[in-house]
């Protein structure tokens, strides 16, 4: 009821039934008014999500494209390091679930971490393979995670702030594999030996130190690096993945 159908209508009324009436037209002001509030805040809120989820989603697709031309050898925009950081967790899904297998997705990453610290990429592939499998989400009961299994120690040396990053981890992993291949000479076993025992043992024993478990995990990643330079010949001849 109006103000002014309020006034017509109590003309006469006894002033204590004029107040309750007036009373009620204003509770139900406030309850119209709370429930527009309601709609307009659910309908904003909505709206809001689905921009949100929109962006996410345009992202994730973009990445995926470009990540799929690197990895086919297409033309097309290259995923950079700087892309995969603005958004790990989108970057991470695009490219693979864990544990999918999918590494392929990864050798632009891969390609271009070698060239920039010196390493052979075939290596880098076998040693991430050998460490996580290209599971980005790996962790170990030492406390080693990511897809080079880098301790964080190790990491936080390297600069890498998150070893869930693929980008991150990849080249936090080339840099260290780097690193240990000027310190011994650019001897690529005793290198990875101490990838996997520390520098110290390796420099101890003079080379791979004579631990089973060091000496199956050069021999896998070698094995892993042949059999990745088998199907992708190209490599050999160009430097490059193709």
């Amino acid at each position: 009821m109006s103000t002014q159908a309020l006034g017509a209508a109590g003309a006469g009324m006894p002033a204590g039934e004029l107040a309750t009436l007036q009373r009620v037209q204003q509770l139900q002001a406030l309850i119209e008014s709370a429930h527009a509030l309601a709609a307009g805040g659910t309908m904003r809120g909505a709206a809001a999500a689905a921009s949100a989820q929109g962006a996410n989603a345009d992202f994730a697709s973009a990445l995926q494209a470009a990540t799929s031309a690197d990895a086919a050898g297409a033309d097309g925009p290259a995923v950079t390091d700087a892309s995969a950081s603005a958004s790990p967790i989108a970057y991470q899904a695009a490219v693979s679930a864990p544990g999918s297998g999918q590494s392929s997705a990864y050798e632009p990453l891969i390609e271009q971490a070698a060239a920039r610290n010196g390493v052979d990429p075939a290596v880098l592939y076998g040693l991430i393979e050998q460490e996580s499998g290209f599971d980005p989400s790996a962790t170990s009961s030492a406390g080693a995670s990511g897809l080079t299994q880098l301790m964080p120690a190790t990491a936080a040396s390297l600069g890498v702030a998150d070893t869930r990053n693929p980008a991150e981890s990849i080249e936090g992993g080339a840099r260290y594999l780097g690193e240990l291949m000027g310190r011994f000479a650019g001897n690529t076993e005793d290198a990875l030996a101490a990838y996997n025992a520390g520098p110290g043992a390796v420099e101890q024993y003079g080379g791979i130190p004579p631990y089973s478990e060091t000496q199956s995990y050069v021999a896998n990643v070698l094995a892993n690096a042949e059999a990745f330079r088998q199907a992708h010949p190209s490599a050999l001849s160009t430097g490059g993945l193709v």
